[in-house]
Formats: C-alpha cells, structure tokens, sequence
C-alpha cells in the first residue's frame, strides 16, 4: 500500500508528465480554504486543490457537506489533503529522550462546486457566483510585499537573476528586460526566496555551502523557490512567468521527485516558511504549524 508520501507525489508526477507546473499556475483567485473553518489549506495542499481547475477556492469534507443538508453529487471525484497529527510521546531507543512522532496523514475533500442543496447548487444556496475570480490586484501589491519583507537582502543590477549565499545579495536584471511585469516580480520572488536559506532568516544550511546542478539539495532548493515564488504571486493576486516547458526540463524534475517520495511536501513545507517570512508573518510553534484541519 502506497505511503501518503508516495501518493502526493504521485499525483505531482501526473502534472508534469501532462506539461504542467503545478506551482506556476495562474492563480488570481483566494487561496483554496475550508468552507466550515474558514482556515486556508497550507503547503503542498495550495498546490493539490489549486491544480484542481475548479472556480471556487472553497472546500469541504463528505462529513462537512452533509452537515449544511448538501450532499456531493453522484461521481465527484475527491482531492487529496494533507496534515500532520501528533502522535503519543514515546521514548526514543537511540536519544533515550521523550518526543512526539509527526505522522503525516490524509483526507478527502469536494470542492463547493461539486455539491448540491436540494434542487440548488451549494454555491447558488450560499450566494456565491461560482465563475467569479476575485479581482486581480495592482502590481503595488507585488512592491508592498518585497519593500516588507523584514531583513530583505541587497537587490544589485545584473544580467541575469541569483542569490549569492556568500554575499547573501540578489541579482536582478533591469524590469525592462522582462517581457512582463509579472515575469519580473516572479523571479524577483523566487530569487527572495533563496535568500531565506541565509542563517540570520529562516535558516536552510545545506544551501549556504555550494551545491553542484542536479544534486538532491539543488533539487529540493529549487523547488521550494519555485513555490515559494508561485505563493508569493498568488498572495499579490499576479500570474507567475510561465517557465521553460521543455521536455528536458520537465524530465529532470520527475527524475527527483521518483528518487525520493518526500521531497516535494518537504519542498512546500520550506516553500510556505520562506513565503510567510518573506511577508513578515511570524512563524507559529510547531504543533500548531503542522496541524492542519481538513
């Protein structure tokens, strides 16, 4: 039976193999949330509904639904969503200390759109247009959002875009080189992102030493610069640049993510800690931070 590890990255490896980034798309709608607690999904899940290609961002258990007399129509299929519970304290053999092991579990939920309230739609009965996107914000929300990031590394002119660990600087070409506006706020974030590896910001020490193309840690670092820029974009209610869709490209993510099933929900986890600070929100105590209600 596979692991929920396996599953989640099974189901990214689908997306790339039909040609999709899940972390580029162009979300310009909320972030996908639960429609009973109102908590938006976190991490790997903002990539698992947000692929779904659904209108609303609004989402519910079987449970949930039944409970406001709606009921999910006859072949809906579910998503996946994933959290961590806590589990019983237990002694470790190795440290002999006490400690709580995070088990990574899962569970299913429709989308608002695939339920029904009587004779009515559940988005109709609640009031909701069911093809209306929230408006898309200005590009100031892109330049709010990097004049706020606390710490923010020093941005210098360049040819081409990087983060320097040594010199914890960002390069960046001149906005104009872009071919849009939104492609040069896209990899000014990704390029941000990066620079959260530094120590004195959220901290991933394996990228301040160098790390040859291709390896496991250049791998998983750039994942989590694609989607930390992906979730960036989609705060400022922009549309990523679209990237390189070679098949070349997209063969060498699916290479990573077979050689090692974790990698992208470690990848989305880093992703959202690097995004949070990015926008000055301080980080919750780790009970809370990976307890996710479905």
């Amino acid at each position: 039976m596979p692991t929920v590890y396996e599953i989640v990255t099974q189901t990214i490896i689908e997306k790339l193999e039909a040609g999709e980034i899940p972390w580029r798309r162009p979300w310009v709608t909320s972030a996908p949330k639960n429609l009973v607690s109102g908590k938006e999904y976190r991490g790997i899940n903002t990539f698992m509904l947000g692929v779904s290609g659904f209108p609303r961002p609004e989402w519910l258990t079987f449970n949930q639904a039944a409970k406001l007399g709606a009921t999910v129509r006859a072949g809906e299929r579910s998503n996946m969503v994933v959290y961590f519970n806590v589990g019983e304290e237990r002694l470790n053999a190795k440290t002999g200390k006490l400690s709580k092991p995070f088990l990574l579990r899962y569970s299913r939920v429709f989308n608002i759109s695939q339920c029904d309230h009587g004779e009515q739609t559940l988005t109709a009965k609640l009031g909701l247009d069911a093809t209306k996107s929230a408006p898309v914000p200005s590009i100031e929300a892109c330049d709010a959002i990097v004049c706020g990031m606390p710490n923010r590394p020093h941005v210098k002119a360049s040819d081409r875009a990087w983060y320097r660990p040594s010199t914890d600087e960002v390069g960046m070409p001149d906005k104009s080189t872009f071919h849009s506006s939104e492609g040069f706020y896209a990899t000014l974030f990704h390029e941000l992102t990066h620079s959260t590896a530094h120590p004195s910001r959220v901290g991933r020490p394996e990228v301040m030493e160098s790390q040859a193309f291709g390896s496991a840690t250049y791998s998983r670092e750039e994942l989590i610069a694609e989607m930390g820029a992906a979730m960036l974009c989609g705060v400022a209610g922009v549309s990523p640049a679209t990237v390189e869709n070679s098949a070349a490209y997209l063969r060498s993510w699916i290479s990573a993510l077979r050689g090692d099933s974790k990698l992208v929900v470690a990848a989305a986890s880093g992703a959202q800690k690097a995004a949070d600070y990015i926008r000055g929100i301080v980080a919750k105590s780790s009970s809370e931070s990976e307890t996710v209600e479905a």
